[in-house]
């Protein structure tokens, strides 16, 4: 089997990782989690981040066959418009982007052409869904709980999680957006944790928790299934919802939370411009 090469691109700034994923026969791959950088206090948007994944992309000769985001991230904006744009390659997500666009177009009161089908993207991804990095063998698992709409991407020996799972010694994701589940979460990591123990697991964040020095994103099955302190063996569904929601209880909303879902839901596009050239992103006041 070709084992794709993964480069990772990490923003102390927001803990993102994105990922580029290669096989190195037919030089194709694959962009996961891409950013677009944003200083929240200016309301600009800039692509340092992007910027380096496109160096990296035509040094190492490779062509974008996707684009794809592991779902509707709530603490990053996605560079994804940005990357097809300079490199081309498809946009894809899970189908389930539609449930995610319904509750917060109505949040942000979209405007009357903004389509709830997840058609600004060229692709929806179904559970379980096979497709090809180059040569490289490549599987989309439904894994909802975070969000209803979260994907795994399992390319090759490498599966891709989002924000399912963080290293062993962090845990799990957070289950309080809307639409998410902890009950959910687990069974969706015990699919992940049916993979083979050597699968390796790249993650989209790490917040250097105490004890550690080093930032990380990349662990694996077997690693996650002994060490991880949320979710490790041993761990029953009951202990994990308990825990999930009670740690969920005492976390405020991520700081980009509002900017991020309304560019994210557009496949990384910024609203359309208003009657005098201007493009907003709302603030809902006393609602989240």
């Amino acid at each position: 089997m070709t084992v794709p090469v993964v480069t990772s691109f990490f923003d102390e700034l927001t803990n993102n990782t994105s990922h580029v994923v290669a096989d190195p026969e037919t030089g194709q791959c694959a962009i996961i989690d891409p950013l677009l950088d944003y200083d929240h206090a200016a309301g600009r948007t800039s692509h340092k981040s992007a910027d380096a994944i496109i160096k990296h992309v035509k040094e190492a000769g490779l062509t974008v066959a996707w684009i794809i985001d592991t779902h509707i991230h709530a603490d990053h904006l996605s560079a994804a418009q940005y990357l097809k744009a300079k490199l081309g390659g498809r946009l894809g997500i899970g189908e389930g982007i539609s449930e995610i666009q319904s509750v917060f177009g109505k949040l942000f009161n979209v405007d009357a052409q903004f389509r709830f089908d997840g058609s600004q993207f060229d692709h929806l991804f179904s559970d379980g869904e096979r497709y090809k990095v180059g040569n490289i063998e490549a599987q989309a698992i439904h894994t909802p709980g975070h969000t209803p709409a979260c994907m795994t991407h399992v390319i090759g020996d490498a599966a891709f999680v989002g924000d399912t799972l963080f290293m062993p010694d962090y845990g799990t994701a957070r289950c309080d957006f809307p639409g998410g589940d902890a009950s959910a979460l687990y069974h969706s990591i015990q699919r992940i944790f049916e993979l083979p123990e050597d699968t390796r697991i790249f993650l989209n964040h790490d917040y250097l928790p105490s004890g550690r020095s080093e930032y990380c994103w990349q662990t694996s099955v077997g690693e996650q299934k002994r060490m991880n302190v949320h979710i490790r063996d041993g761990i029953s569904e009951a202990e994990f919802v308990a825990m999930r929601n009670g740690r969920d209880k005492t976390l405020s909303a991520p700081k980009l939370m509002i900017p991020s879902v309304q560019v994210n839901m557009r496949a990384g596009a910024l609203p359309p411009a208003e009657s005098n050239g201007m493009r907003y992103l709302k603030i809902p006041v006393d609602v989240l």
